[in-house]
């Protein structure tokens, strides 16, 4: 190790790290999940802000309204997870909206909860 790698090595093992998560090549640890949801739930909320339910299929409409949204989320979750919480985001919206159809119809309510975004 030279004189500038005892300056360089904390930031470059941290930048390793965070690549290895983005690649799915290690599995991210609490904190690195925590800042993940986080950044997610930052990205969902300019999508709501901007009329945009599907993100992959309105790609560049969500990128014009949530670039710096974007860009925190797709650094702070492993590339696999990006592309997931997307594809998620639609299914429970239309779950959401079908419920609400099937409510206006009579339908009795049962209080079952299967959104992992409610932490207790």
């Amino acid at each position: 190790m030279g004189l500038f790698g005892i300056f360089s090595s904390s930031a470059d093992e941290g930048d390793k790290r965070a690549q290895e998560v983005r690649a799915g090549a290690v599995a991210p640890l609490r904190a690195e999940r925590q800042k993940c949801w986080e950044a997610r739930d930052g990205y969902f909320a300019c999508l709501d802000a901007n009329g945009i339910v599907d993100a992959l299929k309105d790609e560049k409409k969500a990128a014009k309204a949530c670039k710096s949204e974007a860009a925190d989320f797709e650094r702070d979750c492993a590339a696999q997870w990006v592309t997931y919480f997307k594809k998620w985001r639609v299914q429970d919206i239309q779950k959401k909206a079908r419920l609400k159809e099937l409510e206006a119809q009579g339908a009795n309510k049962m209080d079952i909860s299967t959104d992992f975004t409610e932490r207790k």
